[in-house]
């Protein structure tokens, strides 16, 4: 990407007077790199020995005692730029399609994999679910779509969402933000639902990336309203009257998506694995909870 020499570099910025980071126009800030002075965002900046560098200084290893790779630039939330910041998103959405086209193929992988409390799922046969020992359902359930509109409008939310939050969280992180998220809505599901109630869908993991989304824009100062907007029209589809959907996994999810990335975006850099760690323990040792409790009373 052609950029400018220092000397010329635009110093405007918003109306607040803040500059604007040299690689994203627009974006507020205001951090100078130590090296070369140019204005860089959050996002942007790379811790160095006194202050922080844009990410071209950085790969240079310039001014900071250690090798470029030691230097390699860093998203928000501390995870290691990469080349394609959307491959666990396309491996997720391979997942979900592949699924999908099995359950076309052979339909009895419905009864095998959706999330079900405790009830049978065929005339005479033996009690199933996730309170028969079937944790797993927990998880599969999350990539199991039965119709088209479903999983198209699941795979939309993903690719929208996804590919975004993953080059801001990095790949390990928004793994974890999307597979707890997931299983929140499911165990939200489990504990407040029919045990006989079938339920499947990856909404849950989106409402998930939904609330994470909203995080991240209120951390960069970005404008809120879109995703209110986006929120608002989700949450009035979740709670129609018509019936149909499985709230609980919406709301289980979009609680443990916003609770994770508060976490990952606004951990203090020098505590930063501590809180991250934590806080998706935390998410993790609830949805266990839950499903133990509930398995108890079920039992």
């Amino acid at each position: 990407m052609d950029q400018q020499p220092p000397g010329d570099q635009d110093r405007s910025g918003a109306t607040d007077g803040s500059l604007s980071c040299y690689r994203h126009p627009g974006r507020g800030t205001h951090i100078r790199c130590t090296r070369c002075d140019r204005p860089i965002c959050p996002e942007c900046m790379v811790n160095a020995s006194v202050g922080f560098q844009c990410p071209d200084c950085a790969r240079q290893g310039a001014g900071t005692g250690h090798g470029p790779g030691a230097a390699r630039p860093r998203t928000v939330a501390g995870a290691p730029v990469t080349a394609d910041p959307r491959l666990i998103t396309k491996i997720l959405l391979g997942i979900n399609v592949a699924v999908y086209i099995a359950v076309l193929a052979n339909g009895a992988l419905v009864n095998e994999l959706v999330l079900i409390g405790r009830a049978t799922t065929h005339f005479g046969g033996p009690l199933e679910g996730v309170a028969e020992g079937q944790w797993y359902r927990l998880v599969t359930s999350m990539f199991l779509h039965q119709e088209m509109w479903h999983i198209l409008f699941n795979m939309l939310g993903l690719w929208w969402l996804g590919g975004p939050l993953e080059a801001a969280l990095g790949r390990a992180r928004y793994l974890t933000l999307y597979m707890l998220s997931g299983l929140a809505g499911g165990a939200l599901t489990y504990w407040l639902s029919a045990p006989v109630q079938g339920s499947l869908g990856a909404s849950g993991a989106i409402f998930g990336l939904l609330g994470a989304t909203a995080v991240l824009m209120r951390r960069l100062n970005y404008d809120m309203r879109p995703v209110f907007v986006l929120l608002a029209v989700n949450l009035v589809i979740t709670f129609n009257p018509w019936g149909g959907i499985a709230w609980q996994a919406h709301v289980g999810g979009l609680i443990a998506g916003t609770l994770i990335a508060i976490g990952m975006v606004h951990a203090p850099r020098e505590r930063r694995a501590l809180v991250q760690y934590g806080t998706c323990a935390l998410v993790l040792v609830a949805v266990v909870a839950i499903v133990v409790a509930r398995t108890a009373a079920l039992t």
